[in-house]
């Protein structure tokens, strides 16, 4: 049991976390009944993977893509071996990108359930799903 913890807990402990957060995403999404804390569950999964993506895209004693004072005598700085030094700035990109729909997206979600509110007096999907019934029953 130590062994296991030692090699591969400890090494991955973010992937570990990012992992358990997912789970917590999930389970909210599936057992909760209520849409608020199913959206909330949707954005805790949604942020345990961003974390998962910017957490791969790190390189241990890199630094940021950028020459200062790019010229062509500059040229020879941009070898494939010094490419190494830099990190990868696409994984950080695409989370930002995924940052924006996100919350755009969270947003809209959470305008939705105040449209629902209104109009049914709660946000309980067993009660929502029984009164929807009975609307379409009535007709």
């Amino acid at each position: 049991m130590v062994d296991f913890f030692l090699n591969n807990v400890k090494p991955h402990f973010n992937f570990w976390v990012y992992v358990i957060l997912m789970m917590i995403g999930l389970w909210s999404v599936i057992a909760k009944k209520n849409l608020i804390k199913k959206l909330m569950g949707l954005a805790i999964f949604q942020t345990a993977i961003i974390l998962f993506y910017v957490s791969i895209g790190v390189k241990d004693g890199a630094t940021i893509p950028v020459l200062e004072h790019y010229s062509t005598e500059h040229s020879a700085a941009v070898s494939e071996s010094a490419a190494d030094a830099f990190a990868n700035p696409v994984p950080h990109v695409l989370m930002l990108t995924a940052i924006v729909v996100g919350v755009a997206t969270l947003g809209v979600a959470l305008a939705l359930t105040q449209m629902i509110y209104k109009e049914f007096e709660t946000l309980e999907e067993d009660e929502l799903l029984t009164k929807i019934k009975a609307l379409h029953d009535d007709d």
